[in-house]
């Protein structure tokens, strides 16, 4: 995790300048805040990762002796043929347009959310995929 605690840790410092040069460049304060707490947020995941990786055995991907063997063999389960991300997607999008343009396109976005969470949630216990 010292790997990623560094990274993070770069992000920091990248932010936090570029911070400073976009204000000193452009005066806007929400750019600047933005950028500022981008950089916050950077830091605390750094933080995290640091401090965790101090307490925690190092993993083989931290060390430099490890062998491929020793690595977690399954790292999850992932669906290769899985239509319902680009449901719960459009979903999302008409929910969003709703926000933007009519009421009915938010009861319609939340209608086709729910279906779509729920046809994923559900998608290995009926049908072809059944487990």
């Amino acid at each position: 995790m010292r790997i990623e605690g560094a990274l993070f840790g770069m992000g920091f410092i990248f932010y936090a300048f570029l911070a400073g040069i976009y204000w000193y460049f452009s005066r806007d304060e929400v750019g600047t805040t933005a950028l500022a707490l981008t950089g916050a947020l950077a830091f605390l995941i750094s933080f995290y990762a640091l401090y965790t990786s101090k307490r925690v055995y190092p993993r083989p991907e931290d060390r430099l002796d490890a062998q491929v063997d020793e690595a977690d063999p399954e790292y999850g389960f992932y669906s290769p043929h899985s239509w319902w991300p680009l449901a719960v997607g459009v979903s999302v999008l008409a929910l969003v347009f709703g926000l933007i343009f009519a009421v009915w396109l938010i009861v319609l976005g939340v209608a086709a959310l729910m279906f779509a969470v729920i046809g994923w949630l559900f998608e290995y216990y009926r049908g072809e995929f059944a487990h």
